[in-house]
């Protein structure tokens, strides 16, 4: 099934204790979409300005990603971002932010996509993503992403979001804050009361936690990996692993759910082998399954 995706394309400079990518390009539909194009076709959704100096459509050359949802705003910049990795890789800050067309008006989602069954929706404001998210008239599953900055700033409009989606995925501090819970089981309990039948909650090089309103939870590791370069869009290829899954099988069941986590997780662990794109594009689908199939391995008793 076709799966439609909404977020962020960046201009990113990176800055981590193994190297260093100035002006590359990132953004979470970027990820998401590299990510999810592995298992299904893809519809993207986003904007950049004229300052853009990638070309959108070679970026994603040779797989099922329509564009069609791609604005080019002649008279706006592009959204750019600036971080630097620390010594343990987890802990990272923002020294540069220009939101620019991620301060405008979100685009239009194009007649031919209205349809789309499974949506997501990447980090943004969360009236933004109300907005987009109007625009499809009836998907059978919607996940969507958050951050602090709209926690803390943006509350009232991310509650009315949590009560229009099935998924939030989210990760460990941002969980806590949100729920006002130092436990991260209670917290993911708590944020199930908002309105979303299932929480992922992200904890980085701990694996991800997933919780749903039946009572059925779900803890895996991440996968062991030896290589990590660049953690920049880890969350959102995660999240496009596991969302490529579900739209790809066409089902939303808890056995489902489950292998959709081990398979963002495993795309994941080829995100942060390398800076940008270089290691999701340097991969198939078939290192994927083989990554997965040892993950399994890895976590049977």
């Amino acid at each position: 099934m076709p799966l439609l995706v909404t977020g962020s394309i960046g201009i990113d400079t990176i800055r981590t204790p193994h190297g260093s990518s100035e002006n590359c390009i990132g953004g979470s539909a970027i990820y998401f979409t590299m990510a999810a194009s592995f298992f299904a076709p893809v519809r993207f959704i986003g904007v950049v300005g004229a300052d853009c100096p990638f070309d959108i459509a070679n970026v994603f050359a040779g797989r099922d990603v329509d564009l069609r949802g791609l604005e080019i705003r002649t008279q706006s910049k592009t959204f750019r971002w600036t971080g630097t990795y620390k010594e343990t890789m987890d802990d990272r800050t923002t020294d540069a932010i220009e939101l620019n067309v991620l301060a405008e008006q979100p685009p239009v989602v194009p007649k031919a996509f209205a349809d789309s069954r499974f949506v997501f929706l990447a980090n943004t404001a969360p009236r933004l993503q109300i907005q987009l998210l109007s625009q499809i008239p009836a998907p059978v599953f919607v996940a969507a992403d958050t951050m602090d900055l709209w926690i803390t700033n943006h509350l009232p409009d991310l509650r009315e979001l949590l009560t229009k989606v099935h998924c939030l995925i989210i990760n460990a501090d941002e969980a806590k804050l949100l729920a006002r819970q130092f436990n991260l089981v209670r917290a993911a309990e708590q944020i199930l009361t908002m309105g979303p039948s299932i929480v992922i909650v992200k904890k980085g090089e701990s694996g991800s936690l997933m919780c749903l309103a039946d009572g059925n939870k779900f803890v895996l590791p991440a996968y062991p990996a030896t290589e990590v370069r660049d953690p920049t869009g880890a969350g959102d290829s995660f999240a496009g692993g596991l969302m490529g899954y579900l739209a790809e099988v066409d089902r939303t069941d808890f056995d489902t759910l489950k292998t959709a986590v081990a398979y963002g997780t495993v795309v994941a662990s080829f995100t942060i082998a390398d800076f940008s794109l270089s290691g999701l594009t340097s991969v198939t689908r078939r290192d994927i399954d083989i990554r997965l199939e040892m993950l399994r391995r890895f976590t049977c008793f």
